[in-house]
């Protein structure tokens, strides 16, 4: 792989302008499709085979026009006072015209006013889904009751959900990985057309998935997850390929050979690396999770873009760049001079050989230190997200806070049973039945009379909760609720609303996420296995993978479930997490957990191939490497902390989770548990069976035939300085 790479470097290198060209038009034609042919995401999360999805699907068969999305008007009169029902009527009247609307129930008809008469709760049905509500009906929707004087209006339900907006928040992440690259490489034009390059990558990868939105529904979060991603893999895999670039430069060859080299090297790492993260991403499909798979498999595709825009337009920029790509008192350095100077010990160095004399403290520490961070994933919680954890200040959280300071809490829980019988009088039957047992559930506050479609074969009872969306008596009080009505005769009853809905999403997710752990661990073992064709190396990258989801997943518990300064990263409202927050955590932050061992350690097998002892080995990978790792993480985190900026509290807490995640595996546990491992290890690190080492391919990630290639072309060659 690696001497196809440096002949695919060579050739961009030289067809510099065609290369550029291309890209150039890709991404002109993507951009046109992504404005000509964009189409609206989706919060919808469907969940096919769950009790509440099939409920979901026969009311849209049965009862078509309790199908569409719902709205609630909450509405307060001063404190002391009572609302007056002529003040409440227009805006009820109001609410009926707006468009799409086919019908609003006046409070003081249907009973939803509080017991001291301050607060009312005009239920509002629509006749799409949220996600076809168009943006004109939800602003003419937010605008009801504008002009009711004296009275606080608050709107609220499914249909105020909205596509997540990126903005400026995201461009502080970019700015800090630009500041990363100009001290890293000490040269603007380097940082700069890193960053170019990633953003070309990102941009196209974008363009193209927004192309699909038209044929494909994608949720609101799957496009800002592909950016994130695109954009911190994107900046770090130029950065590895330039790092080295500069590297081969400053040992005299000449750029078009040096540009080779890199992608030969360097390229082959990013290819892994990427491989890595698109296949845990993709790997997500086999949860069975629709919305979930759209997700891992738009994040992947923009991954794949970045490592090909890595590999062909980076090698164009740096023919353009040429030498100006190094620090100004390297440029005309000869070629001993350039050496001499490559050849200083960094902190790397020194870092090396310190984590060598405290070996087994640093793993003493490391190992106890992450241990204790792990404890409070114990109790985790997930949840999809309700209005009750949204910004302060939101319209959706302010109707939501308004209702349980009117009603309790349970009133934005709503839950919905839904009876179908053969004919109307089975079905009224099983439906008065389910009643009576609903509401001797406890947990339970209500149960409104059933409403029947127009056959009377299907009837919908509408259940107050007294607690909230997401508390564990919500949860118990579903799965009692379901054993009760299931011995009922004579028809089907299934539990649904968004409330069920999020309880059998977070289920099935829990369920699959030892499944997906499992999967992912048994992955880097084999796959880094085939890379450095190792045993223990491999188990080693496993554990300490195991540790950073572990202490990343209680740190994150501690902040945004248990509220521990939650104040710093903008929580206003601790809650669960979001329900599929762990098991994109794990892979993700597998991807880039390999892309960190990949880049430290195979340098360490290199150099103990071509004779070097285990322990020098150890120290020239961390001498070589560790700077542009340290940039590498320095950069994810802030890329992922820009996003911890957001309003939306599922991307900032995605974002935080990465962050920490990254920081977390770079620092603690790849710098600084990984060499010490290596070290107390010695020679043993390199062990492979006889009959494996037979079986298993030799894929050559580090180039060191290619290298052995090219020294003997090249041996009696004097260095070129151009």
């Amino acid at each position: 792989m690696a001497t196809l790479l440096y002949r695919l470097g060579r050739f961009s290198f030289r067809r510099r302008g065609r290369i550029a060209a291309v890209w150039l038009l890709l991404l002109i034609l993507l951009g046109v499709g992504a404005a000509t042919l964009m189409g609206p995401t989706s919060d919808k999360f469907s969940m096919p085979g769950t009790e509440s999805q099939r409920a979901l699907d026969d009311l849209d068969r049965q009862f078509p026009q309790a199908g569409g999305a719902t709205g609630a008007i909450v509405l307060a009169a001063p404190e002391g006072e009572k609302l007056d029902p002529a003040a409440v009527a227009p805006v009820v009247k109001e609410a009926s015209e707006v468009d799409g609307v086919i019908a609003a129930m006046d409070p003081f008809r249907s009973g939803s006013v509080s017991r001291d008469g301050r607060y009312a709760l005009i239920q509002v049905q629509f006749d799409k889904a949220a996600d076809e509500v168009t943006d004109e009906q939800k602003s003419a929707y937010e605008a009801v009751g504008a002009d009711a004087e004296g009275l606080r209006v608050e709107h609220g339900g499914e249909v105020m959900g909205g596509e997540v907006e990126i903005g400026s928040t995201e461009a502080l992440g970019v700015l800090v990985a630009a500041v990363v690259l100009v001290v890293t490489f000490g040269s603007l034009v380097a940082a700069g057309m890193t960053l170019l390059n990633a953003l070309i990558g990102v941009a196209v990868g974008m363009a193209g998935l927004f192309s699909l939105t038209s044929v494909i529904e994608l949720t609101s979060t799957a496009p800002v997850l592909a950016l994130m991603l695109g954009l911190a893999v994107g900046i770090d895999y130029s950065l590895f390929i330039t790092s080295r670039y500069r590297q081969y430069l400053a040992e005299g060859l000449r750029p078009e050979e040096a540009a080779g080299r890199a992608t030969g090297t360097a390229g082959s790492a990013v290819v892994f690396a990427g491989a890595t993260v698109v296949i845990a991403l993709a790997g997500l499909s086999v949860v069975g999770i629709p919305f979930l798979s759209v997700m891992g498999l738009a994040a992947a595709g923009t991954v794949a873009v970045a490592v090909l825009v890595a590999l062909t337009l980076l090698p164009a920029f740096l023919s353009f760049a040429g030498r100006k790509i190094l620090p100004r008192k390297q440029r005309h350095a000869d070629g001993n001079a350039a050496r001499d100077g490559a050849a200083a010990e960094g902190f790397g160095f020194v870092w090396g050989r310190l984590v060598t004399k405290l070996r087994v403290p640093l793993l003493v520490a490391g190992i106890l230190g992450l241990g204790a961070l792990t404890l409070p994933a114990q109790d985790m919680r997930i949840a999809l997200p309700d209005a009750g954890t949204a910004a302060e200040g939101t319209p959706a959280r302010e109707a939501y806070d308004l209702t349980s300071e009117g009603f309790g809490e349970g009133f934005n829980g709503r839950l919905v049973a839904v009876v179908n019988g053969e004919d109307a009088q089975s079905t009224g039957a099983a439906a008065e039945k389910a009643t009576a047992l609903i509401k001797d559930t406890e947990g339970i506050l209500t149960v409104a009379p059933p409403q029947l479609n127009e056959q009377g074969t299907t009837a919908l009872l509408t259940i107050i909760p007294e607690a909230g969306p997401t508390a564990v008596a919500t949860e118990d009080a579903v799965h009692d609720i379901r054993d009760r009505v299931a011995d009922i005769e004579g028809a089907d009853i299934a539990l649904t609303g968004a409330t069920a809905l999020g309880i059998d999403v977070s289920e099935k997710l829990a369920d699959a996420l030892p499944v997906y752990l499992l999967l992912v661990v048994g992955l880097s073992i084999l796959l880094l296995m085939l890379v450095f064709r190792s045993v223990l190396v491999p188990l080693k990258a496993a554990l300490g993978f195991l540790l950073t989801v572990g202490a990343t997943f209680g740190i994150t518990v501690a902040i945004f479930q248990e509220g521990h300064l939650a104040g710093l990263v903008g929580v206003d409202t601790p809650g669960p997490l979001v329900s599929f927050l762990p098991i994109l955590l794990i892979g993700i932050l597998f991807g880039l957990a390999m892309d960190y061992e990949v880049f430290l350690v195979s340098r360490m097998r290199e150099d103990f191939v071509h004779g070097a002892d285990p322990q020098t080995a150890m120290v020239s990978g961390m001498g070589h490497n560790a700077r542009v790792v340290t940039a590498a993480a320095l950069i994810m985190t802030s890329v992922f902390g820009g996003f911890v900026l957001m309003d939306d509290p599922i991307i900032r807490s995605i974002g935080f989770a990465l962050a920490v995640g990254v920081v977390i595996d770079a620092f603690v546990v790849r710098m600084a548990l990984v060499p010490a491992v290596m070290s107390l290890l010695g020679r043993a690190a390199w062990w492979l069976p006889g009959p494996v080492d037979k079986v298993l391919p030799d894929l050559d990630i580090e180039g060191e035939k290619l290298n052995r290639q090219l020294a003997a072309e090249t041996r009696d060659e004097p260095p070129v300085v151009v």
